[in-house]
């Protein structure tokens, strides 16, 4: 009898955690999914609610934005209230801003709902969801816990074009946010399953440092954010400047100088046994500080690459959104075979050794990804990279969250959660603005090249074209070319010479990013010494 007893208790045990795991990772998918079903929906959605391409890209770089400033105040305020009270309310806030999406007449209503409540509500879940798992599963439990939440988020962006692709062609975009409506009513259905963390019980929240940490980020993420358009450091031609070089140089250095000062804040408050926002320790600790470099770079790496491969899928070779989708999903299946694989069936293996093994499956699907794309390759060419990249992705899943969390006391995993999803916003924000600026800048340089270099182009087109295209490129579909030249007059054969030179400078730009992207990988290997040897006890 006690033995039944016994193992009612353990299948009991096992069903409420896992329960509490699918909750935790829907949210950590929904976090993710926006973003990339967006991607995929632009025009139509701009053309739905009479607004420009640029205003939707506005509405998407506000969401990443907010995040971005006000992550490390949703873990403070979550450790204050409670995670999961923390958590409810995010969740509450999110799904108001999905309807508010899904019913948006125009673009300021959008912004509303999606760049500001969406945004919001999810620095409440984020860094709550990372305090939750640390307080619902052992230590030896959490490094599978991390890895399937967050397999969950990257899951999102494979599936996330295929699902935006789906929706927009057969029904509206619409239909996308108020699913997420219904999605977030089970989340908070399932989330009374979840143990929570007592709150610190302070009442007081750091608005100084709040106000500073918000400002300094927000100034960072934005130039990042603003880098493509405007250039890194000299200003692209008609576009703004200042002081000789482009305003991203004076945002990037304005946030960094303000981050410093709300360093020293923290410091000047701690010391006077107040409360801050972060504790300044917790920057001194290398493994935490190590953990959360791998963020940064995973997510850099990973948001460049699911730039790089739609675009070369939809642009280059021709496809629907759908069919972009459907090539991407490799990836999802090793990705999860590794994050929930390594800690079931490698408990003990070593956390540094992993992450360094993850970061040489990145780099390995990077480089067959370059040898791979040709001016002749099919779309096939992708799917063993995706996988090697997939498998990367899950490896570092599989560690990097309890790497970080064990670090610190429980108590403090709130404020480790703000940290680590400040650092994959930050990664995101680096990884996409520097694959899509480097792209664009490799792309124009190829083409003006090969425009100056063909000897059946006239000397007057030549002159007309560099100074037309210093610029900037766009990345065009052949079909696009072809549409543009035809309306401007263009010969048969003249187009024909265009359409081969940009078939050959867009590979040239793909190559560039893919290279860029290599390198921090490489990069990382270096950082990868912080990791701990051993998993957590």
């Amino acid at each position: 009898m006690d033995t039944a007893s016994e193992t009612t208790t353990t299948a009991g045990q096992a069903k409420g955690a896992g329960l509490v795991l699918l909750t935790l990772a829907a949210g950590q998918f929904l976090m993710t999914l926006d973003s990339s079903v967006m991607n995929v929906s632009i025009a139509t959605v701009a053309k739905d609610i009479g607004t420009t391409v640029t205003g939707i890209q506005t509405a998407i770089t506000l969401y990443t934005l907010v995040m971005a400033m006000f992550m490390v105040t949703g873990g403070k305020v979550g450790s204050m209230l409670g995670r999961r009270r923390a958590f409810a309310i995010g969740c509450v806030i999110y799904g108001a801003g999905s309807l508010v999406t899904a019913l948006a007449p125009n673009l300021p209503v959008l912004l509303l709902g999606w760049s500001l409540l969406e945004g919001i509500g999810a620095t409440l879940i984020l860094p709550a969801i990372v305090a939750l798992v640390a307080g619902n599963f052992p230590p030896r439990g959490r490094p599978r816990a991390y890895g399937l939440v967050m397999a969950a988020g990257a899951i999102a962006v494979a599936v996330g074009p295929l699902i935006g692709g789906f929706a927009t062609t057969y029904f509206s975009w619409r239909w996308v946010f108020a699913g997420e409506v219904v999605i977030v009513l089970g989340i908070l259905a399932l989330a009374r399953k979840v143990q929570d963390a007592p709150a610190e019980g302070r009442t007081k929240l750091d608005l100084v440092g709040a106000a500073l940490s918000a400002a300094g980020l927000g100034l960072a993420v934005y130039g990042i954010l603003r880098s493509s358009e405007w250039g890194w450091l000299l200003p692209k031609p008609g576009g703004p400047s200042a002081f000789g070089v482009s305003p991203v140089v004076w945002l990037v250095l304005g946030g960094i100088f303000v981050i410093w000062l709300f360093l020293g804040w923290e410091r000047r408050l701690e010391a006077r046994d107040g409360s801050p926002l972060i504790r300044p320790e917790l920057l001194r600790n290398h493994q935490l500080t190590g953990g959360l470099l791998m963020f940064l770079a995973q997510f850099l790496i990973q948001a460049g690459l699911f730039f790089v491969i739609p675009l070369y899928l939809s642009v280059a070779l021709g496809l629907t959104a759908i069919e972009t989708g459907v090539r991407i999903l490799p990836l999802s299946l090793t990705l999860l075979a590794a994050a929930a694989g390594v800690p079931r069936f490698l408990p003990n293996a070593s956390p540094r050794r992993t992450v360094r093994i993850g970061l040489l499956a990145l780099l390995a699907g990077i480089v067959v990804l370059f040898s791979a794309i040709t001016p002749t390759a099919g779309a096939a060419v992708v799917t063993v990279p995706l996988l090697l990249v997939g498998l990367g992705i899950g490896a570092l899943a599989s560690q990097l969250g309890a790497v970080t969390v064990s670090a610190v006391p429980d108590e403090q995993s709130s404020e480790v959660g703000g940290l680590q999803n400040t650092a994959t916003n930050l990664g995101a924000s680096i990884g996409t603005a520097l694959a899509g600026s480097v792209l664009i800048g490799a792309l124009s340089m190829s083409f003006i090249q090969g425009v100056q270099h063909n000897p059946s182009i006239p000397d007057s087109v030549k002159t007309q074209a560099s100074v037309q295209l210093a610029p900037g490129v766009p990345f065009l579909s052949d079909a696009d070319l072809s549409a543009a030249l035809a309306g401007a007059g263009m010969s048969q054969e003249g187009t024909q010479t265009a359409l081969d030179i940009n078939r050959q400078a867009r590979l040239d730009g793909l190559r560039a990013s893919l290279v860029v992207l290599a390198a921090v990988a490489l990069l990382a290997l270096f950082g990868a010494r912080r990791i701990p040897r051993k998993q957590p006890e």
